[in-house]
C-alpha cells in the first residue's frame, strides 16, 4: 500500500496495524516513495542463570574425558 505524507499523518495508527498484519506500506511525496514502514523484530529473551536446574538427571563420571577415537588427534 502506498499513502501520501497527509495520509499518513492522519490515518498512522491504522498503517501501523497493517504493517503488523503483515502489509507493506510506503509513504511517498509527490508521488515518489520515501520511505518504507516497518516493524521491529522482538529481541530474543534474555536467558536466566539457573533454569535449567534440575533437569539433567543424570551425567557420567568420564563426561569430559576424552574420547578413544579422539586420541590420535591429541598425540
Amino acid at each position: 500500500m502506498q499513502v501520501n505524507i497527509h495520509e499518513a499523518k492522519t490515518q498512522l495508527s491504522h498503517l501501523i496495524q497493517c504493517v503488523l498484519n503483515g502489509e507493506e506500506v510506503i509513504i511517498a511525496r509527490n508521488n515518489q516513495p520515501v520511505v518504507r514502514l516497518q516493524a521491529l523484530t522482538k529481541p530474543p529473551a534474555k536467558r536466566k542463570l539457573g533454569s535449567l536446574r534440575g533437569l539433567v538427571k543424570h551425567i557420567a563420571d568420564d563426561f569430559d574425558a576424552p574420547l578413544d577415537d579422539f586420541q590420535e588427534y591429541m598425540a
